[in-house]
């Protein structure tokens, strides 16, 4: 099913941004992309959810959560294996640069040998955007909708992409990571064509140094 919403297109070729079904608002104000769960849209409505350790966090809400997770993606500086659900390994490097301001992936995944992928998170305000260099050949943007566990579990979802001419083409939509420990992370990311989830894989990251 197509996500729900009215699709316009911003200045800039290729640059797509999708506009809440409710009202006229873009995402950056409601802080929930159309692939977001209910909870997480009703939180960027209501505010802050309920207290506690798992409690999901509204990123409309509060700066906080966004800056406490992009913390604990610069924790990640270094080298990492990974395994897929779907049988491929990735080696993945993490750096931050440009003073601090943004944390750099580069991977190398098995499934596409000699290219090399990369992701990138930095600060927008109160906000935390990735922005992925796909082997799709699009840039899927995506924001941070839902921080749990103290930044332990991160939620981002599409916000806009470049060089997407239409929303059914293939592109990552989701992204959940998960920070277990310093020496083991995972990331889930979801793949969207036609308007739907057309696979969703699992990478589970150990530290190599």
């Amino acid at each position: 099913m197509r996500p729900r919403g009215a699709l316009r297109m911003a200045a800039g070729a290729g640059m797509l941004v999708w506009m809440a079904a409710a009202g006229t608002a873009d995402l950056g104000a409601t802080g929930a992309a159309p692939g977001a769960d209910s909870s997480a849209r009703g939180a960027g409505q209501a505010g802050v959810g309920a207290g506690g350790a798992g409690a999901t966090i509204a990123m409309a809400s509060t700066g906080a959560a966004a800056r406490q997770v992009y913390q604990r993606f610069q924790s990640l500086a270094g080298e990492w294996k990974g395994n897929s659900t779907k049988g491929w390994t990735d080696r993945a490097t993490f750096r931050t640069i440009a003073g601090g301001s943004v944390v750099v992936e580069s991977s190398e995944f098995s499934a596409h040998p000699d290219e090399t992928m990369m992701t990138m998170v930095h600060l927008d305000g109160d906000r935390l955007m990735l922005t992925h260099y796909c082997i799709a050949k699009n840039q899927p943007r995506l924001q941070m909708t839902a921080a749990q566990d103290g930044g332990r579990k991160a939620t981002f979802n599409f916000k806009d992409a470049t060089n997407l001419p239409s929303p059914d083409k293939g592109h990552m939509h989701d992204a959940v990571f998960e920070f277990v420990d310093d020496d083991h992370f995972t990331s889930r990311w979801s793949f969207f064509k036609d308007g739907r989830e057309e696979w969703m894989e699992e990478i589970h990251f150990e530290r190599i140094r």
